[in-house]
């Protein structure tokens, strides 16, 4: 899905509360018609949207053709930080990454619904007996993920060339931390930190294809000396 937005967003305006409204419906159709029926099967709800995101690359494909696409870059130019020239909008994707993390925090912290959420994710049977519309939380969580994808692809597409397959890299690093996290926040922020830094030292120092290979190996690594992964952090 993300592969989709992102190639949309070349063009459409820049990102506002009304590019989430799409994909958080578009993924509340998927998880009531595609999603809802495979929670008890979760190989077979893996191969399911692994396959719809096949779908639509093809459909993109079929839409734009498999011509690479560039989408402009909204803020121009350079900002000195520490001495040091940075592209301008590198550091407002970054300034808006945090905003985004920390809204999801307080979403998940502060909220009825993060509340509902945490309860599912450790124990839905209990949950469901006290009463929680799970269904419903599993609904809105996906849609949640849709649109943050949505933004994650809006906000990257000026930074790289479009074309269909551009967010499978993006898929298998996300992929590969969400393993070594677990379903902790914290330890997700952690993962992406240490994980992150090491692709940046690989790819700057050695070779950029050997960073490109720097999370999925370390994450392996990872699981290996420590099956929790970062989960205790």
């Amino acid at each position: 899905m993300d592969d989709f937005y992102a190639a949309r967003s070349s063009t459409m305006p820049p990102l506002t509360w009304t590019n989430f409204a799409p994909p958080f419906s578009g993924g509340l159709v998927i998880e009531r018609v595609i999603v809802r029926p495979l929670y008890d099967r979760p190989l077979d709800a893996i191969l399911a949207t692994w396959g719809l995101g096949i779908v639509i690359g093809q459909l993109i494909t079929l839409g734009f053709g498999r011509g690479v696409q560039f989408a402009p870059n909204p803020i121009s130019g350079t900002t000195e930080l520490f001495g040091v020239d940075y592209s301008a909008y590198r550091l407002a994707v970054a300034v808006i990454a945090v905003l985004l993390v920390v809204a999801l925090s307080a979403l998940l912290k502060l909220t009825r619904f993060g509340l509902n959420a945490r309860a599912v994710i450790m124990n839905e049977r209990l949950a469901r007996g006290l009463g929680i519309d799970s269904t419903r939380v599993r609904a809105l969580t996906f849609g949640l993920g849709a649109a943050l994808a949505c933004a994650a692809g809006a906000l990257i597409t000026p930074l790289i060339s479009v074309d269909p397959n551009m967010g499978l890299p993006w898929l298998v690093n996300s992929f590969m931390l969400v393993m070594v996290a677990g379903v902790s926040f914290p330890s997700l922020l952690v993962a992406s930190l240490i994980l992150g830094g090491a692709q940046v030292v690989v790819s700057t120092y050695a070779n950029p294809i050997l960073g490109g290979m720097t999370i999925v190996v370390a994450a392996a690594l990872v699981l290996r000396i420590s099956p929790k992964g970062f989960s205790r952090a």
